[in-house]
């Protein structure tokens, strides 16, 4: 399969195999491929790889289309989605449709308002248990949240940093209606594990993809496997416009739900059907998307060849293990570029240390989710809340409290290292190579880390 001239196999053979090289080589002492870059630190004085003044391409993304559709816009005077059928809104939900390969769209004013919408659309509420990930953005959780619904939070895989199927299964009650995986970082999720347990347990599937626009599984956009699948255009994903998200399937009866409810409960007939908020994306949202969506796919192909080239030149890294990819990953959306810092082959220095020299050496890597979901005071919150107890029993609110432990994900918390990928990833791939390069310096001259 190949999608906007990348190859399927190009970027298996590079990503994923460099990837398990990467994990198979903690337990080996030596890397003779990798080139010694001699001289000092920079945090001790020496020259850094990249000059802190080099710029990486601008995030978010801009051009002429962008100040076009806008401008268009303003002066058509529609600038709520209701005036119009043929709006910037409803033109944007067909476009973005068909670049995801789906019958519908339904645009909203965030990821965390498609997540919610999508609950209430598939009847979940009041004592319905929703499994999903600790290791994510709260927006994730408050959609459910919203329906009152209770979150179940299942472990990760510590490799992939995604759910593991196995405790998402051991998870699962009479009271569970949904899954909702969370690509994180813009890589799919074991879905087929997945799907197969939502199948066997006759269980919903809210794909959270909010990070993973145009990343593909077996040939499939991620968002287009489970029943709905729900995007973030927030200001830092690889499709921006400040704010915004967005609903896509191709169930039509579940869709229109979708839209009724994200319509203050009116559908498309113009009737007050349903309970629901006000979640409409505004045209502004909308026009600067339309404007960013000729250029979407070289974006995405750009991110992956780049990704690819960095795994493939990190493998030989001891200490750094690049995010695992599941079988069946035709491509990433590289939201973000993660890896695991293991400090035993870094002369046993902390992370902080690690990412304190790679700064000086002029390449920006940090931690990312500090810690997960299962240790923020949210979850005793709702214990204590009247509308929790009313709604479910004493035993099973004292049990979602005690169950709360995630030790991989609070290992995986300890262990990532990212980089912020929507810029540095759509540079040239010689710039690119400063990032390896500066990892490779640091590692070689590991030995002066405790000098810092």
């Amino acid at each position: 399969m190949t999608s906007g001239g990348f190859s399927r196999r190009r970027f298996i053979a590079a990503a994923s195999a460099g990837s398990l090289a990467a994990a198979a080589s903690r337990t080996l002492p030596a890397y003779a491929n990798v080139v010694k870059k001699a001289g000092q630190l920079a945090i001790l004085g020496g020259q850094p790889v990249r000059a802190k003044n080099k710029p990486w391409p601008e995030w978010p993304y801009w051009d002429d289309s962008v100040i076009d559709t806008l401008v268009k816009t303003a002066k058509s005077r529609i600038w709520c989605r209701i005036q119009s059928t043929s709006g910037t809104v409803p033109t944007f939900e067909k476009e973005y449709a068909q670049l995801m390969g789906t019958r519908f769209c339904v645009a909203t004013g965030s990821g965390t308002q498609a997540l919610h919408t999508c609950v209430e659309a598939l009847g979940i509420g009041p004592g319905d248990e929703v499994i999903t990930s600790p290791y994510t953005d709260p927006g994730t959780i408050q959609g459910i949240l919203a329906a009152r619904a209770l979150p179940v939070l299942a472990d990760l895989d510590v490799e992939s940093y995604q759910l593991d199927p196995t405790d998402v299964e051991n998870k699962i009650t009479e009271n569970t209606r949904a899954i909702m995986p969370v690509h994180m970082m813009g890589q799919p999720c074991d879905m087929d594990s997945i799907m197969a347990i939502a199948q066997k347990h006759n269980l919903r599937v809210i794909e959270d993809a909010c990070q993973a626009h145009l990343a593909e599984h077996r040939g499939r956009k991620l968002g287009t496997i489970g029943d709905v699948g729900c995007f973030s255009f927030q200001s830092s994903k690889t499709i921006a416009c400040g704010e915004g998200g967005g609903i896509i399937g191709n169930d039509e009866e579940l869709l229109d739900r979708c839209y009724t409810v994200h319509n203050h409960g009116t559908s498309r007939r113009g009737r007050t059907e349903l309970i629901g908020p006000k979640y409409r994306m505004n045209e502004f949202e909308a026009a600067v998307l339309l404007g960013q969506l000729p250029g979407a796919v070289e974006r995405w192909r750009r991110r992956n060849e780049n990704a690819a080239y960095l795994t493939k030149r990190l493998k030989d890294i001891p200490g750094l293990t690049p995010q695992k990819l599941y079988p069946g990953t035709d491509s990433g959306s590289f939201y973000l570029y993660t890896m695991s810092y293991h400090p035993e082959h870094f002369d046993g220095v902390s992370r902080a240390t690690f990412l304190k020299a790679m700064s000086a050496e002029g390449i920006s890597l940090s931690e990312y989710i500090a810690q997960g979901l299962h240790k923020e005071p949210w979850i005793d919150e709702i214990v204590k809340s009247r509308s929790y107890q009313k709604m479910y029993s004493a035993d099973r609110l004292r049990r979602f409290s005690e169950e709360r432990a995630c030790p991989n994900c609070d290992r995986v918390c300890q262990e990532m290292v990212m980089l912020w990928a929507s810029g540095p990833l759509l540079a040239p791939q010689k710039d690119v190579a400063d990032i390896a390069d500066a990892i490779e310096k640091v590692w070689e001259n590991r030995d002066q880390l405790k000098q810092i």
